[in-house]
């Protein structure tokens, strides 16, 4: 694809979940805008995103709902809602070729779009990114994979999926090595596609605050956790036990001396803020008010800008932890997935992790004391490592401004790399 395709700029689609309030969703959506206005101010922006309201309303940018159910909303009981959704899936068979033929490229921008880490439904999200990259290719437009998460998926239903899907792209990147074999192990040929970090590395950081609470300060991260795909049978069970730790956690914290701030990524996320509020308003009333700060965050600037007040960071979420790892904050990782274990391993703090199903509060509060302990010289490696990912990230893109904005280069169709 040229600079100019037929005499106008290029038209690209950004496409994803997006718009649903994720905020780490909305930090790839954010690299990737900075990264095109910046080194590519001519092209034309649009969004096929699953909440294209609020994405218009945050970004001044035009957006359409990915499938027709988003566009038209269920229906006024049980029955008619689920005839909607059936119809919906044949309907978007023809509605999602009208809607790509306009651009030229459409870029999935970071997120973890081939995992299965939480509950999955085939015919949700899967379902629209095969047909999406199926529509692309029909009608001669380009697909970007663009820093992309994945894992082995188990259900075959969605390993052929995100497979196909994946093997339609006309590039392929992904954040970690991890995913790269994920996707290998199902059947994709891997050969040509490259590994950089998160795309949210490349993001500018935030001004330090002008002053800071001299407090000893956690961000504590919080997500609601039911399980992976596999566990659907006992969501709720896990996700009852995960509270109880956390609001446990929350406690001998604020017990030894610590002030909390509740940090979350994706509305959900609010349940559980409220679960440890109400316990430390009714188990430390003189403490809760002074040293429990809850205060949401509506982008991933604003998250980063949360994080920089802190000394410390425990937090779950994927994007909860690369934030705090970009603002080289010391940090425990409560991981759900793999994806945060690498995160941590990258940044050489791997012995300050270990799983949410197993949370060990002792054990974390062990961990707490240890890393306060080293933090001089862990946000030192930290800030290292963190300028070796914005230059590998500057250098993805380079490619991609030569692989798709190459001047005289003409636009190519999708292709099996």
């Amino acid at each position: 694809m040229s600079a100019a395709v037929a005499g106008r700029p290029p038209r690209i689609a950004i496409f994803g979940l997006l718009g649903s309030g994720n905020l780490g969703n909305h930090g790839s959506l954010d690299s990737m805008l900075w990264f095109l206005r910046r080194d590519h101010p001519e092209v034309e922006i649009s969004c096929v995103c699953s909440g294209p309201e609020t994405l218009e309303r945050q970004y001044g940018i035009p957006a359409t709902a990915m499938t027709w159910f988003q566009a038209h909303g269920p229906g006024r009981s049980r029955v008619s809602t689920i005839a909607r959704k059936i119809f919906g899936k044949f309907a978007d068979l023809v509605r999602m070729p009208l809607l790509l033929r306009r651009y030229d490229l459409i870029i999935v921008p970071g997120m973890g779009v081939l995992e299965t880490t939480l509950e999955l439904n085939p015919w949700g999200f899967p379902y629209a990114l095969f047909l999406m990259c199926l529509s692309a290719r029909i009608v001669g437009a380009q697909v970007a994979f663009v820093s992309i998460g994945a894992n082995f998926a188990r259900e075959r239903s969605i390993r052929y999926l995100f497979t196909n899907a994946a093997r339609m792209a006309t590039y392929r990147s992904y954040r970690d090595s991890y995913s790269r074999d994920a996707m290998r192990q199902m059947g994709l040929d891997t050969s040509n596609d490259a590994v950089y970090p998160d795309l949210a590395f490349a993001l500018p950081e935030p001004k330090e605050p002008e002053s800071r609470d001299p407090r000893r300060t956690i961000g504590l991260g919080v997500m609601e956790y039911h399980g992976a795909s596999t566990d659907r049978s006992r969501s709720d069970e896990i996700y009852t036990e995960y509270v109880g730790k956390i609001v446990e956690v929350a406690r001998q914290v604020v017990d030894e001396g610590y002030r909390i701030r509740l940090v979350t990524g994706d509305p959900a996320d609010e349940a559980v803020v409220t679960a440890i509020s109400d316990d430390l308003r009714r188990t430390r009333p003189d403490l809760v008010d002074e040293r429990l700060v809850r205060e949401p965050a509506d982008s991933l600037g604003e998250l980063m800008e949360q994080l920089a007040s802190v000394d410390l960071v425990v937090a779950s979420r994927y994007h909860n932890v690369q934030s705090a790892l970009k603002l080289s904050k010391p940090t425990i990782s409560v991981s759900y997935a793999v994806k945060n274990d690498i995160l941590m391993e990258g940044m050489r703090l791997a012995e300050f992790r270990q799983p949410i199903k197993d949370l060990d509060v002792t054990r974390l509060m062990d961990q707490l004391r240890a890393l306060e302990a080293r933090a001089g010289g862990l946000e030192a490696v930290m800030q290292e490592r963190n300028a070796e990912y914005v230059e590998q990230l500057e250098q993805q893109f380079a490619v991609l401004s030569d692989r798709f904005f190459g001047a005289g280069r003409p636009m190519a169709t999708g292709s099996d790399q």
